[in-house]
Order: structure tokens, then sequence, then C-alpha cells
């Protein structure tokens, strides 16, 4: 009895014992080089959220080959992320790659018939030779635009995406992607208002 007392103040003071008092920062870089553990006295990022988590969590898809790859494609990129817009030299061989290849492909609508801050989701499959299996399928568009901004942009999606067909996939990539859903977020977040000259 006396042991099983020892042991249950001992827990008690790992789990609300400094560390608690201390703030905790949360890495959410994703593809996190090292899993969480509880020995870990540095930040990572978790795979899954748990009760015993102190403050936020933000778990991470476990790539690389999960139900779902999840991309967002934006039209005026940011400057540190200049290169992952430009299409790789060689053949795809890494999801990084693929990323790298369809941001480079989409090209958005010309500003007098776009929509700022207008966002699009489609989702779609790849053959193994690095076909498109069937036409991406709409799966969100911003509320409350017309029908007209709709089609203008699946349009423009549909357009990038043919113009890109068919990627190279290495042999080992292709079979791993054949058949995965692959959803894309397309974000309009050009300043249309002043390329138009419009207040």
């Amino acid at each position: 009895m006396f042991w099983r007392a020892i042991i249950c103040l001992i827990a008690l003071y790992v789990g609300v014992g400094p560390a608690a008092a201390r703030p905790r920062h949360i890495d959410a870089t994703p593809f996190s080089p090292a899993p969480c553990s509880v020995l870990d006295n540095r930040p990572c990022t978790p795979s899954f959220c748990s009760v015993f988590n102190h403050g936020p969590c933000i778990p991470e898809i476990d790539y690389p080959y999960g139900e779902n790859l999840q991309l967002t494609i934006e039209a005026v990129p940011p400057q540190d992320q200049a290169a992952k817009y430009q299409k790789p030299d060689h053949d795809l061989d890494t999801i990084g790659d693929l990323f790298a290849a369809l941001r480079s492909c989409w090209t958005p609508p010309a500003a007098d018939s776009a929509r700022e801050g207008m966002q699009m989701s489609v989702r779609f499959s790849f053959r193994r030779s690095g076909e498109i299996i069937a036409a991406p399928r709409l799966t969100y568009s911003t509320a409350g635009v017309s029908a007209d901004t709709r089609a203008t942009y699946l349009k423009a999606i549909n357009a990038s995406l043919d113009g890109c067909m068919p990627l190279k996939f290495t042999g080992g990539l292709g079979g791993a992607l054949a058949g995965r859903p692959i959803a894309i977020r397309y974000v309009d977040n050009r300043e249309l208002g002043k390329q138009s000259g419009t207040p």
C-alpha cells in the first residue's frame, strides 16, 4: 500500500509538476523528423492528440502516403516559398516534387474576370502513368459568388492541370500514388482592386 502511494505521488508530480508550469511551444512544421515521446524535452509535432496533452495540440497527417493528400496553392506565393512553386527538372520522386509540379501548373483567371479572395477546392486521383483518372471534382467554392465566377475558376483549374499532364513519376511514386485522392485548394490572393485601378 505504501509503495502504491509513492508511485501515485510520483505520477502526480510528473503530470502537474514544474513541466506543466512552463509554456508549451508547438512546432507545427509538417514532417517532423522525430515522433513525439514522453521522453522528449523539445517541441515536436504530434501525429495525434491525446487527453494527456497540456495546451493546444496540432496533429499532423502521417505522410508520405495518407488516405488523402492535401495541398493549398496561392495565386501569389509568399516570398519565402517561391522555390516550392518551381517545377522540378527531374522525374517526380517525392510528395514534395508532386506538390511543386502542381503549384507550378496553376495559372489563375485574368484579373478582369477574377474575384479577389476566391477559393475553390477540387479532388482527383492519378494513374500510375501520371495522368488524371477522371475530371477533377469540385468540392468547395467560396460562398456568395456567381455561377459565372465559379465556372471561370473551374475552367482555369482544368486548363492548368490539363496543360501539365501527364506528370512524369518515378516507378515508386507512381505506384504509391495510383488511386490516392489528392485535394487541392486554390486561393486567389491577388490584390485585384489595385491591378484594375479601382479603389
